[in-house]
């Protein structure tokens, strides 16, 4: 399979920490602000610190300049194969050196293994439909008609790895090695754990524990890379800011948690509430 253009890595790794739209911020989400908004949302599995309803935006920079807006949504739940999966939807639209991006992943996730069933890349001109078979270690390419296995029976693509990182400790100092990219050739998935900060964005002030992902491909969470995600130090595990500097960067790309909203009314809210077909 050919490997992205760097334009199309750069959409591809802003989209792997973040963002879709809504409410009016909080004031500081450190204080009841994000996390009260998030406990009015839907109800979650017990352990996961993510659930239905979910709804997250963010500004995206280069450098001091904005360049456009980054959605992140947890938008229901669905059945793949007759397992529920929470469907979570992330797009990133705006213009990086004069060049537009407009993408939509979509990955439903294992709303008990936390593991991807599907995944779609929806880049325009680019459309990329995955099935995953874990029970036959086999992936699906569903656009191209071709097949290969599996790493690993419970794989993780671009979307559902940083929902698995929000359920883990992220112990300071500790690293994560997980050979459970859909593709081997991204094998091994490293999660460095580096420090504690604390992040000012426009949602409002957060406590972060902050981790280097690494994925053994070319683009902006390679090896050498300086790729950071901030993830809120409490419950929540929020996204709250990103940044990448990778080697065809002069200057970098960032991500900036602007808005925490409420939960979508109606729709299914938990597994219990998934149709018995679907």
């Amino acid at each position: 399979m050919a490997r992205p253009s760097s334009l199309t890595l750069t959409a591809r790794m802003a989209l792997i920490a973040l963002a879709v739209t809504g409410a009016p911020p909080p004031a500081s989400a450190q204080t009841p602000s994000g996390a009260d908004l998030l406990e009015e949302a839907s109800p979650k599995v017990v352990g996961v610190p993510f659930a239905v309803g979910e709804h997250l935006r963010y500004k995206v920079k280069y450098g001091i300049f904005s360049v456009g807006e980054a959605h992140m949504t947890i938008a229901g739940i669905d059945t793949i194969h007759g397992m529920p999966t929470y469907v979570a939807e992330w797009r990133l639209k705006g213009s990086v050196l004069g060049y537009g991006i407009d993408e939509t992943f979509t990955s439903w996730i294992d709303t008990e293994g936390l593991f991807a069933r599907r995944f779609v890349k929806d880049q325009g001109e680019r459309y990329r439909e995955y099935e995953f078979f874990p029970a036959e270690h086999r992936v699906q390419r569903i656009d191209h008609d071709t097949t290969w296995a599996l790493p690993d029976p419970e794989p993780l693509d671009d979307i559902s790895i940083v929902y698995f990182t929000r359920t883990l400790d992220l112990d300071v100092g500790r690293s994560y090695t997980f050979d459970r990219f859909y593709n081997d050739e991204g094998n091994p998935i490293v999660l460095n754990v580096l420090r504690k900060d604390r992040r000012e964005v426009g949602a409002g002030e957060f406590n972060t524990v902050v981790v280097r992902p690494i994925i053994q491909t070319d683009g902006l969470f390679s090896e050498g890379g300086d790729a950071e995600i901030h993830f809120s130090d409490d419950e929540h595990r929020m996204v709250v800011y990103m940044k990448v500097d990778g080697p065809f960067l002069p200057l970098n790309l960032t991500l900036h948690l602007e808005e925490i909203l409420h939960a979508e009314p109606g729709g299914p809210q938990t597994p219990d509430d998934v149709p018995d077909s679907g």
